[in-house]
């Protein structure tokens, strides 16, 4: 699986930040975003290019790599990140052995390495180990405004994201606001992957008007 857990002051950031494609990787575009990179990185990935190389051509391509923040993780190689000379306020970055943490506008340059430690540490379904890495960079202090916006998005063996959870604007807890969403999501993801799948084998919907 490849997964992107997102959080910012910002709207909807998951929307414009969080990429990923089964078999490939996952990108995230971070710091005056452009969104058309994810696409383009994941390209590149599902070619077999190793993340650093999908990079490195997804930037030498657009004029404005400076302003960038970009992390990707892929099937070959390890993961790499990219922070331009034109990250917002306090810029900061992290690697693990299979996956990569970054930030901007930071509240202090640890973050991202409690993200990284936080996954490493973390058991049980990926998601999870996804939310804790969130809940750590928060607890380090995140981002050095408010956090209005967070997301959850997750990839397997299927086209289409098994995951793609999202709190697109709170003034009060949006990272504690997703972790609830996927609280009620998690249990249900392989019937919905089953219901694409093969509808005739997949569970009923437990639901009002559902014989």
């Amino acid at each position: 699986m490849f997964g992107v857990a997102i959080a910012s002051s910002s709207p909807a950031v998951a929307a414009r930040c969080a990429h990923a494609r089964a078999g490939a990787g996952a990108v995230a575009s971070q710091n005056i975003t452009d969104p058309s990179l994810g696409p383009r990185i994941l390209d590149a990935l599902a070619q077999g290019k190793p993340a650093a190389t999908a990079l490195r051509e997804a930037l030498s391509a657009t004029e404005f790599g400076a302003f960038r923040q970009v992390l990707v993780v892929g099937a070959q190689g390890p993961g790499v990140v990219h922070s331009g000379a034109h990250a917002l306020g306090l810029a900061g970055s992290a690697m693990g052995e299979h996956c990569a943490a970054a930030g901007n506008l930071l509240a202090r340059e640890d973050v991202p390495a409690a993200m990284v430690l936080a996954f490493e540490a973390a058991s049980g379904p990926f998601g999870v180990r996804l939310l804790q890495a969130l809940r750590a960079g928060a607890g380090r202090g995140g981002e050095a405004g408010p956090i209005h916006s967070a997301g959850l998005l997750i990839v397997r063996e299927v086209s289409w994201p098994i995951v793609d959870l999202r709190v697109d604007w709170s003034a009060q807890e949006p990272i504690a606001a997703l972790a609830a969403v996927w609280e009620i999501y998690a249990p249900q993801i392989d019937d919905y992957v089953r219901r694409a799948i093969d509808p005739k084998q997949a569970p009923s919907f437990g639901v009002p008007g559902n014989p």
